[in-house]
């Protein structure tokens, strides 16, 4: 009866109408957390050891569902895989690697107080060589912090973690879809690089729904299982020493336990050690260890996913964001062009170490604006230490309130800067 009254008597004056629209067809809504389980059973992940905390749970809740219902035997009825809750954040990535140096494809998942606790292991992987993956959904910290707000606040932790010289890759998803394609992608780079490899979500992109579409099947992301020596290679080659960099890469040979052949045993040393896995004090053969670690992080540069770059010939701003900051430069840059006449570029970093991309891109612009979800500017510092040549062009655009950022306070930001510089 309402709608016949308001017809019969009611006169439209507004501008306004209803239309049916189809924009969402086809499309699927799906969390980052899901995305990037998902991502880690195509990948082949066969052991996840992890220990509950916000926002990462729902990670490995929901790939026990996905495991549970796509990786059972259907002869046997018996899992193909193993899912275990440790007691802390430690002994979590302890389990970890322990199945990574066994062969499988391993992984946690956590947040900034389990990065805090994984430092030790995580040092143990990056000298002893270790395969694993470590997903940060990062939250407010430190300490306790706020576990329901997010932020991008553990980059520089997880790039660096651990006592002594050392570096991590880095993998920093924006959509969703890139969580499903880095949770694999991860696994490859750790078997690669016999190394841990952290993929750095957050609250915002992890525990929230996104639309998205169709994740497609990842034909074009084929299981690399790097430099693994089997029984009939150890026999062709007659000789194996578990450090030594035998092809100029920095990355050495490994072999798997229960490879059935004399050669194949070593130590797995968290100590000094030589190209042989045996224990050593000389600081020569310390020098030559941490060189050629670092000569293997070079070599990373050219293997991790490359930046994405949008620019033009007209800007001479550029702006550097990662992650789920993504979703409001599109926006600001809007504003940017409209409001202010002001074109931009824009570099999205998707890993650490930084490619010769990133380098370019700066070089190209007057000023670069590094917009980020931390107070201390993490990454514009990182940026600093890689190319102090370039410092002066360095700008920080930070938000670190907890909730996710917007694209009206990075404008406010850049046009505050851009006064002072005239």
């Amino acid at each position: 009866m309402g709608i016949d009254y308001a017809k019969a008597n009611l006169v439209k004056t507004d501008p306004f109408r209803v239309e049916r629209m189809d924009k969402t067809r086809g499309k699927i809504i799906i969390d980052g957390n899901a995305a990037a389980g998902l991502g880690a059973m195509f990948g082949g992940c066969t052991v996840v050891t992890w220990y509950p905390i916000t926002p990462s749970s729902s990670l490995v809740e929901q790939m026990i569902d996905y495991m549970k219902q796509y990786r059972i035997d259907p002869e046997t009825g018996k899992a193909t895989f193993a899912i275990v809750q440790a007691e802390d954040e430690l002994a979590a990535l302890g389990m970890a690697l322990g199945a990574g140096w066994a062969g499988a494809r391993a992984m946690t998942s956590t947040s900034g107080p389990g990065i805090s606790l994984m430092a030790e292991f995580a040092g143990l992987a990056y000298f002893a060589e270790v395969p694993a993956v470590v997903w940060d959904i990062q939250r407010i910290g430190p300490s306790t912090g706020l576990p329901t707000r997010t932020s991008q606040g553990d980059i520089l932790s997880a790039f660096l973690l651990s006592h002594g010289d050392t570096k991590h890759i880095l993998l920093i998803p924006a959509t969703v879809e890139e969580c499903f394609r880095f949770a694999q992608e991860a696994f490859n780079l750790a078997e690669k690089f016999q190394t841990i490899v952290f993929c750095m979500s957050d609250l915002d992109l992890g525990m929230n729904n996104w639309m998205s579409d169709p994740f497609e099947y990842p034909s074009d992301i084929p299981i690399d299982r790097g430099k693994v020596l089997l029984a009939e290679d150890l026999e062709k080659i007659g000789k194996f020493a578990r450090y030594k960099d035998v092809d100029g890469d920095g990355i050495p040979y490994r072999t798997i336990p229960g490879v059935r052949h004399p050669l194949a045993a070593y130590f797995a040393r968290g100590s000094g050690h030589n190209e042989a896995a045996e224990y050593t004090e000389r600081p020569e053969e310390y020098v030559r260890l941490m060189d050629r670690l670092a000569k293997k992080f070079e070599t990373a540069r050219r293997f991790v996913p490359r930046p994405v770059i949008e620019s033009g010939p007209d800007a001479r701003i550029g702006i550097v964001a990662y992650g789920s900051t993504h979703h409001a430069i599109g926006e600001c840059r809007d504003q940017l062009r409209e409001e202010q006449g002001i074109e931009t570029g824009y570099l999205r970093l998707r890993a650490l170490p930084l490619t010769e991309e990133v380098e370019t891109f700066i070089a190209e612009h007057e000023r670069i604006y590094v917009v980020e979800q931390n107070r201390d500017g993490q990454m514009r510092d990182l940026l600093r230490l890689e190319y102090p040549e370039m410092t002066i062009k360095l700008r920080s655009v930070r938000h670190y309130n907890g909730f996710p950022i917007d694209a009206r306070f990075i404008t406010r930001a850049i046009i505050a800067q851009e006064k002072e510089t005239d």
